[in-house]
């Protein structure tokens, strides 16, 4: 084997379709080495990897529940306090902001660590009509923050439910 039959572009010998012959080792190599790229790339572009920069990370969970009397929402904020949850309710939109900062410091005997940790979170949450705003409640427990917001009487009165039938 000569050095020439090693280069893709200096490779006579071509498919029907005028590819590179699939038994070169270098264009294999090479085809390889762009699909290894392409996958990690492509991350950045899925919703919901942990790469995503478009702003869908779904890192808090979010759980969002319309039962009869109420809407109700559950997040997951792990490492969060109250004093870093800003909830707010505009007309039909629940926005939540949180924001936690961790900072560690450790020096002893031979060595000294230093750690920090920030993170952030923005949600906003569409509610449906026919909900009391100025009713809503939150608790926040164990790193979950859950929203209650109840619907009006009106709201409730409309709902009509309607039995299924067999075919």
């Amino acid at each position: 084997m000569q050095i020439k039959d090693l280069i893709p572009w200096a490779h006579k010998e071509r498919s029907p379709e005028g590819k590179a012959d699939p038994d070169n080792p270098v264009a294999t190599l090479q085809r390889e080495m762009n699909r290894v790229f392409e996958d990690f790339w492509g991350q950045f572009d899925r919703p919901n990897s942990p790469f995503d920069l478009a702003g869908h990370r779904n890192s808090t969970r979010c759980d969002v529940v319309e039962t009869d009397d109420a809407v109700e929402l559950s997040v997951e904020l792990p490492g969060m306090e109250m004093k870093d949850i800003e909830l707010t309710v505009s007309d039909d939109l629940l926005t939540l902001k949180g924001e936690k900062k961790i900072e560690r410091k450790e020096e002893k005997k031979g060595y000294y660590l230093s750690e920090r940790s920030y993170g952030s979170v923005y949600r906003t949450v569409p509610l449906p009509p026919g909900v009391d705003t100025d009713k809503a409640e939150a608790s926040f427990k164990n790193g979950v923050l859950t929203v209650k917001v109840p619907k009006t009487e009106e709201a409730q009165a409309k709902l009509k439910r309607i039995e299924v039938m067999s075919a």
